[in-house]
């Protein structure tokens, strides 16, 4: 994983988690690999993933098991969503707002290209 400066790498681990639930790569309930285990798969610091773990606990997408581990709790997927959700709209609509705006392009316009874009994501499926 390629870390940017932008954001603590706690929060891009919690990204990149949250990306694993919303495509479905990591199911409800699933056991997650342990702190040790993701941190010798990223390269980072044991603490790192401890921290991201901590975080997506305190938002309800994941749950710990004493002596057992981490699991996707039952509704992950939904406050995975919830999360990113507000993400998106506190820190990249804005930007997104702003150069629709400098740009000229119309809601038309930019309906016309999302469907476009679905479409071809549907498609490389």
């Amino acid at each position: 994983m390629d870390f940017n400066s932008n954001q603590p790498i706690y929060l891009q681990i919690a990204d990149l988690i949250c990306e694993k639930i919303l495509l479905a790569v990591w199911q409800p309930e699933e056991k997650i690999p342990s702190v040790r285990e993701l941190a010798v798969q990223l390269s980072v610091n044991p603490n790192t993933v401890a921290r991201s773990y901590d975080f997506l606990r305190n938002q309800e997408i994941i749950t710990d098991k004493r002596g057992v581990g981490y699991f996707i709790s039952a509704n992950g997927m939904q406050q995975a969503k919830l999360y990113r959700r507000n993400l998106f709209i506190e820190q990249e609509l804005p930007l997104l707002a702003r150069t629709l705006h400098i740009l000229d392009i119309t809601p038309e316009e930019l309906d016309k290209l999302l469907i476009k874009y679905k479409r071809k994501m549907q498609y490389e499926k």
